[in-house]
């Protein structure tokens, strides 16, 4: 029982805070022993509840060890403010692209069904030479 105490204690002195995110979660990490090596375990501790959408890519990649450096709070902020001039560049393209249609006489009716359309399946056909005159396929 001890053992598992001692083990339980060891796990919350040794955690070293490497930063907190914008929603708040904080990320720690330990250095521990492990069949004689030395391994570094990264984790989050979630604020409320635990939504692992609300994790940035910076720190995903950093907790599964594709960064070797904790994200710091400058890059977090100029990686948000990019974010931002993206999402606001986007805005101004569709505006630009409807304002544009608009002026065409062209109809912006979009369809959003989820599915990719793809190319009709007659046209397509009628590219190929028929091998016999008899046989139609479409029509």
């Amino acid at each position: 029982m001890s053992r598992l105490f001692a083990k339980i204690a060891g796990f919350f002195s040794s955690r070293t805070l490497m930063g907190v995110d914008k929603a708040g979660n904080r990320y720690f990490t330990r250095t521990e022993e492990i069949d004689g090596v030395m391994k570094e375990k990264r984790w989050v501790v979630f604020k409320g509840e635990e939504d692992p959408t609300s994790v940035p890519v910076e720190w995903i990649c950093w907790l599964n060890g594709q960064r070797k450096r904790a994200p710091t709070a400058e890059e977090m902020m100029k990686l948000e403010a990019r974010r931002e001039r993206v999402r606001q560049n986007v805005a101004l393209l569709k505006k630009e692209e409807e304002e544009k249609r608009a002026k065409e006489g062209i109809s912006s009716r979009v369809i959003s069904t989820g599915k990719v359309g793809g190319p009709d399946l007659k046209s397509f056909m009628r590219q190929f030479p028929i091998a016999s005159e008899g046989i139609k396929f479409f029509d």
